[in-house]
């Protein structure tokens, strides 16, 4: 068991993906074949990542999973300055996502729980030659910097948990969370002249960082035919990215944001249930995620420049028809708020993350004895979204006004999972 927890330590934190921003529309296959649906879910041992208190009743099981999640970015400006006009689209598109849940009961009414997940999606790669800035810039990315451009964010969560009956239809659940996070940046030179720390901005390779947080869940199963779920993320108060303290507000500050979920269940007949989640994302709460990029004062700095990103609510919709005792297939949509707006595009070549409807379905195969064995696919698909706005570099100066940027984005994931149930 500890050489499989040392594997996917090491495996997450090469990994990406985004969706919901930089959080993951859903935690385990099951839950991405109904579009993260997940509050009131007992079907899977990913309780720890979506709602502790699940882990109460989800019996004593394992599963491993893997996601091969392929997201589309580019991004373009216009403007009357030919020479600073250009386009491009990141040269990554392929990252594979590993994710294990682990839950055991221990008597009647308390039980434990293991889930390692990710988070990430800030990770792009422009070559550089875009720009026509005359001899002797010709290897000039879109911000105006020598080389590529492009960041890389992994953050890898560990979330052991318990989780208690307190009556026949109430569980509480804890975990507490392990956080594990790696970030570089790459080509933002030109920038050098409005950070705090200039040689802590940009080209400075990988740091990581390590922190801490909780979350808090409770499940009510009213009747075999309604559930309710309710839970509180915490912060994950973060180390300092040190070589990065340039650039980040806060002197390099990037914790993971709190985050608050409610969901309901209900089955509409004997085979088929429809869940409804309901999560809001505190992007803004952290400074070098939520900090305008207009602010005055330099990179770096507590109040200065950060990626503007907008807190978010996300409403998902997912179906579960259980066809035969082996065959369970999903389907589901979700759909987010935009965390980037016009004011902050430029800011956001890095990170554009701004897709909204996700449509997903999926599949469950039971077989061996009982059907103690599982296999479960998932296909994930949002669509292309796109924000425009005026170029930063209009109100730095260096372009004339007219000048405009679009950032876009596409994903598509397709996983799959190997279930176990002990009993």
């Amino acid at each position: 068991m500890n050489r499989i927890v040392v594997s996917l330590l090491l495996g997450g934190a090469l990994t990406t993906q985004a969706t919901d921003g930089y959080f993951s529309d859903g935690y385990g296959l099951k839950s991405k074949g109904r579009a993260g649906v997940a509050q009131t879910s007992t079907d899977d041992a990913f309780g720890g990542a979506n709602n502790p208190a699940t882990v109460a009743v989800a019996g004593d099981r394992v599963d491993f999973g893997i996601d091969w999640f392929r997201p589309d970015r580019s991004v373009d400006r216009t403007g009357p300055a030919v020479p600073l006009n250009g386009a491009a689209t990141s040269d990554r598109h392929n990252f594979f996502i590993p994710e294990l849940g682990y839950t055991r009961a221990l008597g009647e009414k308390v039980a434990i729980g293991l889930a390692l997940y990710g988070n990430g999606g800030m990770n792009t790669d422009y070559a550089a030659g875009q720009l026509n800035l005359g001899p002797g810039a010709s290897d000039r990315n879109l911000l105006a910097g020598p080389g590529h451009l492009g960041v890389n964010l992994t953050q890898l969560l560990v979330a052991p948990t318990v989780a208690l009956r307190i009556a026949e239809d109430h569980s509480l659940g804890l975990s507490p969370i392990l956080g594990y996070q790696q970030f570089k940046a790459y080509g933002l030179a030109a920038f050098s002249p409005l950070s705090q720390d200039p040689q802590s901005l940009t080209d400075e390779g990988i740091d990581d960082s390590w922190g801490g947080g909780f979350r808090l869940g409770y499940l009510w199963t009213a009747s075999p035919a309604f559930s309710l779920g309710l839970t509180y993320s915490s912060p994950v108060w973060m180390e300092k990215f040190d070589k990065y303290k340039g650039l980040f507000a806060g002197d390099g500050t990037f914790d993971i944001p709190q985050s608050v979920g409610a969901g309901i269940s209900f089955a509409v007949s004997p085979s088929v249930r429809v869940g409804i989640d309901y999560k809001w994302i505190d992007y803004s709460s952290v400074p070098g995620v939520g900090n305008p990029s207009t602010n005055l004062g330099l990179l770096g700095q507590e109040g200065g420049p950060g990626f503007g990103w907008q807190s978010i609510s996300v409403i998902k919709l997912g179906v579960d028809w259980k066809a035969t005792e082996r065959w369970t297939f999903r389907t589901g949509y979700s759909y987010n708020e935009n965390p980037v707006t016009s004011r902050d595009v430029t800011f956001n070549f890095l990170a554009p993350g701004v897709v909204q409807h996700h449509a997903t379905v999926g599949v469950t195969y039971g077989f061996g004895r009982q059907e103690k064995n599982e296999i479960t696919l998932a296909y994930v698909h949002a669509f292309k979204e796109s924000v425009t706005g005026e170029s930063r570099f209009v109100g730095l100066g260096m372009a004339p006004a007219g000048t405009e940027e679009t950032i876009s984005m596409s994903q598509d994931s397709l996983g799959i999972q190997y279930s176990y149930r002990f009993r």
